[in-house]
């Protein structure tokens, strides 16, 4: 079942369950932190920004998980198959970071230590910068990249969860961002092209349960100078009312059922460098994925354990849109992520 909302209302109800589960193409639901009901240091809300070309990609995040924060910044080079990422950690900000409840404008401004991020959004564009005076040891990093040209259509999701009426996951998912600036660190400057760069927004607001697994994957680019991008996942939550997966062609979006990641598995464990494989039961996705780099990090504080494999490579095979039409890629720079969370 793929339910969409497509009336405008409080994302929650008096009571703190969700108002409408299902998945839209615009941000239709209202969220406000002040509705949610649940024990306020289970409030999880991130802003997480992909920008990337053939050759090396940026990430940019600013979280507010309520017991904690994070802000990060990490580096890929799918050239030499090697990134490095430094993240920060603070505690007990309670939603004191100040995150948008909505994804069309606002600034996000976080700052520590020898290190700066600010997400500005006017409503009209978006502008990143980073600067940490040690990206690595004795190596600053300054990054500024802008961003326009975002499509009419993205992948919105409204997931409750079974086993606690009170959590939720609010997701939007901006693909085929167009992307210019640059990233300049150890004496290399990097440059983002609107010709060959996009950017991918995950906007995530929510309540989450103690224990999840979840897997995503996403890819945006050009295909004979067309955006074309797209969202799958799946993992947490009940999603009976709608998955998460979606391609978005020329600014418009086409929504599909399910898709299953299949990982290949090397003496009982998950190899994440070997050939990976995506099919959909409707058979409207059907990839190849061929690895380059697993961005892998494992953090264990006791009762708070984050175990991620985010892994880039290249997909190769084909979509169906809503009008039946065969879209063919080859070698398409993207990513696709298993990460396991106590938290």
């Amino acid at each position: 079942m793929q339910h969409e909302i497509t009336t405008k209302k409080r994302l929650l109800n008096p009571d703190g369950t969700l108002s409408e589960p299902g998945y839209s193409k615009k941000l239709i639901l209202d969220y406000d932190r002040k509705d949610i009901k649940a024990n306020s240091l289970r409030i999880k809300e991130w802003d997480y920004y992909l920008i990337a070309n053939d050759k090396f990609a940026l990430a940019l995040t600013i979280a507010d998980n309520s017991y904690m924060g994070l802000d990060s910044v990490s580096f890929l080079d799918f050239e030499s198959k090697w990134h490095h990422t430094k993240s920060y950690m603070s505690f007990m900000t309670k939603g004191k970071k100040q995150l948008p409840d909505n994804s069309s404008y606002g600034d996000v401004i976080s700052n520590g230590k020898g290190y700066s991020l600010k997400f500005l959004n006017d409503g009209k564009k978006r502008v990143l910068y980073a600067n940490l005076n040690n990206f690595m040891t004795d190596v600053k990093l300054v990054a500024m990249v802008e961003l326009t040209d975002e499509p009419k259509e993205t992948m919105v999701i409204a997931t409750p969860y079974k086993e606690d009426k009170k959590a939720f996951y609010y997701n939007q998912k901006i693909n085929c961002i167009k992307a210019s600036g640059y990233v300049e660190f150890n004496k290399t400057r990097y440059e983002f092209a609107k010709t060959d760069s996009c950017a991918v927004l995950d906007w995530g607001r929510g309540v989450w349960t103690y224990k999840n697994t979840w897997y995503w994957g996403s890819a945006s680019g050009y295909i004979n100078e067309i955006p074309f991008g797209f969202n799958i996942g799946y993992g947490f939550g009940d999603v009976s009312h709608a998955s998460e997966n979606m391609v978005i062609y020329n600014g418009k979006a086409h929504k599909l059922d399910i898709v299953e990641f299949i990982i290949p598995v090397k003496n009982g464990k998950d190899d994440f460098l070997s050939p990976w494989k995506f099919t959909s039961n409707d058979k409207r996705f059907e990839m190849d994925f061929m690895p380059i780099l697993d961005r892998a990090s494992c953090t264990s504080l006791g009762v708070i354990k984050s175990d991620q494999h985010q892994v880039f490579g290249r997909f190769s095979g084909f979509v169906i849109l809503d009008n039946n039409e065969k879209v063919v890629i080859k070698d398409f720079l993207g990513f696709a992520e298993k990460v396991f969370n106590k938290w």
